[in-house]
């Protein structure tokens, strides 16, 4: 799901009607900052784990979790509550969310909810539901017999609360797991409270193209761009009102973030979102380099750093580092290397390719990277590399015929960028924070 981008994760989103505007609440804090820690993305059955990360100095941005618990779980409390979250969900002290809010005596969470990865985060392809042993609580997939929660699995719940980290890019699809979820959640009338995290990639870049309506799937839910530059809370005011979700909404908003703070600068402990999305450098390289994945190349799967690499066993890794470097793209530099796969496209095969490397992260446009990789591999290996499944990802249907024309990356990226700016213009309307 997040990013492992499966060929039925192109499944068409499931249309709806516009719901009658529900109230919708958005819970407004302040205030502060601290480290990073990668711990490993494999939870022990317990809370292990949670334990050693709340013996961390306590940083000084709150997630919305802490928030809400502040706020006395309003207005949620004293309701039997569903919790979508994941390995992700935790508070300023590391604590699993699900482990939280199962010892608060405000609230009573009943069921959790767990979306591509499972909800330990170590998953691939279809996840079985299951259940908790910390918690002792049934686990839903919502990435597995279903995409989104079903009337059985809601029985009997008082509202539903979203928690789980996202990583800044349209395709990633924890989003789409929450918007599925608040429509659901709107047929039924049940309260939707969206616990915010920050986005670790910085909420101020938005750039690349933005999806056309034929290619919305579960790797686009919505007409955003590649790289979004919006919180999970402030895509579910998006959602719930320009697509006519209409839910009951509440977001819980980070306390002490500002929009040009990496997740770095948090003081908040680094978990691993998805398997192969293992530090800050894979997700702020994640948009351009994912954006290719349908592709046939490796995007670095099966080797030490997915995303900081790509390559095929085709591709002269020389003459490719020496285009793109000659683009002087912001940013980013490129380096020739070797790496054999242990799994993914071209397991066992050694593969020349790139590392990409990032050397200013303020300055590096993920949409102009991107393009600027399909333009010189189209270039260089035409009649190697196969762009077909590029669209998905990228999200424009016309980019086949603009490789095929030769057009520069300086002139396709002036086809998309009438619609990023009305996005832009749109956007300003839900963005929560500074």
């Amino acid at each position: 799901m997040p990013e492992t981008l499966s060929n039925n994760s192109l499944g068409a989103r499931k249309s709806f009607l516009p719901v009658p505007p529900i109230l919708l609440f958005v819970v407004l804090f302040t205030a502060c900052a601290a480290e990073t820690v990668e711990p490993s993305a494999a939870e022990p059955e317990g809370s292990s784990q949670s334990e050693q990360l709340a013996g961390h100095d306590a940083p000084s941005v709150l997630p919305g979790i802490d928030v809400w618990k502040q706020r006395g779980y309003e207005p949620l409390a004293g309701q039997r509550i569903g919790l979508i979250t994941n390995t992700t969900g935790r508070d300023a002290a590391g604590r699993l969310t699900a482990e939280v809010l199962d010892a608060a005596e405000d609230i009573d969470l009943v069921a959790l909810f767990s979306p591509e990865h499972g909800f330990r985060g170590v998953e691939e392809g279809d996840v079985v539901s299951g259940h908790d042993d910390s918690t002792g609580l049934p686990v839903f997939s919502l990435y597995g017999d279903t995409r989104r929660p079903t009337p059985e699995m809601l029985a009997g719940l008082g509202g539903l609360v979203f928690d789980i980290q996202d990583v800044g890019t349209r395709f990633y699809t924890y989003a789409t797991t929450m918007a599925f979820a608040m429509e659901e959640a709107a047929a039924r009338g049940l309260p939707f409270v969206v616990l915010d995290r920050p986005n670790p990639i910085t909420g101020l870049h938005a750039e690349g193209p933005v999806i056309d309506a034929e290619l919305l799937s579960f790797v686009g839910y919505a007409p955003i761009p590649l790289r979004h530059g919006m919180t999970m809370g402030e895509l579910a005011l998006y959602f719930n009102a320009e697509l006519g979700i209409g839910a009951d909404l509440t977001v819980v908003p980070v306390q002490g973030w500002r929009r040009d703070q990496w997740y770095d600068a948090t003081g908040l402990l680094w978990v691993n979102p998805s398997p192969n999305m293992r530090n800050l450098e894979e997700a702020v390289l994640y948009p351009a380099v994912g954006a290719l994945e349908y592709t046939n190349i490796s995007v670095g799967r099966g080797t030490d750093e997915p995303f900081e690499w790509l390559g095929a066993p085709w591709i002269d890794g020389r003459a490719l580092a020496r285009q793109l470097n000659s683009a002087a793209l912001p940013g980013v530099r490129f380096i020739p290397r070797k790496r054999t796969p242990s799994s993914s496209v071209f397991a066992g095969e050694v593969c020349n390719g790139v590392d990409l490397v990032v050397i200013d992260r303020d300055a590096f446009c993920a949409g102009r990277t991107a393009i600027t990789l399909a333009t010189t591999l189209h270039a260089l290996h035409g009649d190697d590399w196969d762009p077909e499944r590029l669209p998905p990802l990228w999200g424009r249907p016309e980019v086949l015929d603009q490789l095929r024309a030769g057009m520069t990356p300086e002139q396709i990226a002036e086809t998309w960028q009438g619609d990023l700016d009305a996005f832009l213009r749109v956007r300003s309307r839900y963005l929560i924070y500074n």
